[in-house]
């Protein structure tokens, strides 16, 4: 097994491509070691020391480091455990585990013609190329002309994230969409 692996924007995090599905559908967060009880591909990775954050994708595997550790020092630890998840035959998400996220929270009201309208954006135009570089970044909310969005994998904590959210996403969808006047980012 052959597994690549490709730099992101952030710099404390790297994508690891397998080169087979991750999964069927949809992304899941794994921001903590607690948090990756219902994946054991994420807790295989999470077995690494300095591992701080896990994020799956249908063909990709993020992870993030402390910021203290180099990744010359845990990435090999990093490849084995991913390679030693695929080579068990073990499901990245146990049965039991809460499903793949399909992504954007739900939203109904008076604005759910815009919301609709800042759903389809995001998928068509920015959830692919966010997920190129390891990340996602879904629908949360939207209120008095902002949009909510919450940021996973590579794009959480990441040094370019506001540019991306102020001049990419924010100038996009207020294009398209002159109800929308601003997009922040949310914590979930």
């Amino acid at each position: 097994m052959f597994i690549q692996t490709e730099s992101t924007p952030n710099p404390a995090t790297l994508k690891f491509l397998p080169g087979q599905t991750v999964l069927a559908t949809g992304t899941a967060d794994f921001p903590s070691a607690e948090s990756a009880a219902s994946s054991p591909l994420a807790s295989r990775v999470y077995g690494v020391e300095g591992v701080t954050g896990v994020f799956l994708g249908t063909d990709f595997v993020t992870v993030t480091k402390d910021e203290a550790v180099a990744w010359d020092h845990i990435k090999p630890s990093v490849l084995g455990a991913i390679m030693e998840h695929f080579q068990s035959g073990e499901p990245a998400l146990s049965d039991s585990g809460a499903p793949a996220a399909g992504g954007h929270a739900e939203h109904t009201g008076e604005d759910s013609e815009i919301v609709g309208q800042i759903k389809e954006l995001l998928d068509t135009r920015v959830r692919p190329a966010v997920a190129q570089d390891g990340g996602d970044i879904t629908f949360y909310g939207f209120e008095k002309g902002v949009v909510y969005l919450h940021m996973q994998g590579a794009c959480a904590g990441c040094p370019s994230s506001t540019i991306t959210l102020k001049m990419g996403i924010e100038n996009l969808l207020r294009h398209y969409i002159p109800e929308v006047t601003e997009v922040r980012p949310v914590a979930v």
